[in-house]
């Protein structure tokens, strides 16, 4: 049995604690590259780098904002 919910789930522990550590190490404002690009650079597993990868092209003025974005996806 595969967990098909891994990539888009953000209540899965693992996933959450990846994206929040991301957020909490990058500087804001940040656009989506900039976000991806911390990701890449902070060792996030591709999991992760494909769930910021979904956030639509805008500067995000907090991680809060960033959360709101995928919380919505």
């Amino acid at each position: 049995m595969t967990d098909t919910n891994v990539k888009t789930d953000l209540n899965d522990e693992p996933i959450g604690d990846e994206i929040a550590q991301v957020l909490r190490d990058l500087k804001f404002p940040a656009n989506k590259d900039g976000i991806v690009n911390a990701a890449i650079e902070a060792g996030a597993s591709n999991d992760v780098i494909d769930v910021f990868e979904g956030l639509p092209e805008q500067d995000y003025a907090s991680a809060d904002a960033v959360e709101q974005s995928l919380g919505g996806a």
